[in-house]
């Protein structure tokens, strides 16, 4: 069967494909993923958009995109793309990363007991030196906290961890997320709280260093 899909007729396959996306929870990244998406009319029908041209999709196209979405791994009923498995997990990352304790230039600059001018020029100081991480989140600058000490100076210990990963330019959501997550090569440790131990410390920079030296390479 081919042609396009009508707007009162639409092939049963626009409802399968979109029902198995969202079992997998993967519906809402297709977007980001640069793949065709949908959206779904008021009594539920799912309407799929080519992105190339923004118009509805034919049935050969839907049978394309299926073929695509589970031509993956060893099972292919079960398979799909991998740049749509990494956006959804870069996703759930981030989503996990700011619901955890981040400054504003105010509430850093509150805490550093100085004013939001002077706190301003040192964030943006830090980061040109590789010494504060900054993470953009669509307009909004977040300023991680787990990198400050209570008086919002940069935390001494962290220096030998963060400023090799900054330099070499890794993915700042990456930065912020192998700071504070376990991390495979300290044994699952979380390299922020274990660069505070004098014994754990030299093995944090070490393991920085090694993640820094394949960020630079690849």
């Amino acid at each position: 069967m081919s042609g396009a899909c009508g707007n009162n007729v639409v092939d049963p396959l626009a409802f399968e494909l979109a029902s198995w996306l969202e079992s997998l929870g993967l519906a809402g990244h297709l977007a980001d993923a640069g793949l065709p998406h949908y959206q779904r009319d008021a009594d539920g029908t799912p309407r799929w958009r080519d992105p190339a041209t923004g118009k509805a999709m034919s049935t050969d196209q839907l049978h394309a995109l299926e073929a695509m979405l589970r031509n993956q791994g060893d099972e292919p009923e079960h398979g799909v793309p991998l740049n749509l498995l990494q956006v959804a997990r870069q996703a759930k990352v981030r989503e996990q990363l700011t619901a955890t304790p981040s400054h504003s230039y105010e509430s850093l600059a509150e805490l550093r007991g100085e004013s939001v001018n002077a706190t301003r020029f040192f964030v943006h100081k830090g980061a040109d030196e590789h010494r504060v991480l900054l993470v953009r989140l669509e307009e909004k600058l977040l300023i991680p906290a787990f990198q400050f000490d209570a008086a919002g100076a940069p935390r001494t210990e962290l220096a030998d961890v963060l400023t090799p990963l900054l330099v070499a330019g890794m993915d700042p959501w990456q930065a912020w997320g192998w700071l504070t997550g376990p991390a495979a090569l300290l044994g699952g440790a979380v390299p922020a709280e274990a660069a505070a131990d004098p014994d754990e410390a030299p093995i944090v920079q070490h393991a920085a260093r090694r993640l820094a030296r394949s960020v630079a390479q690849a």
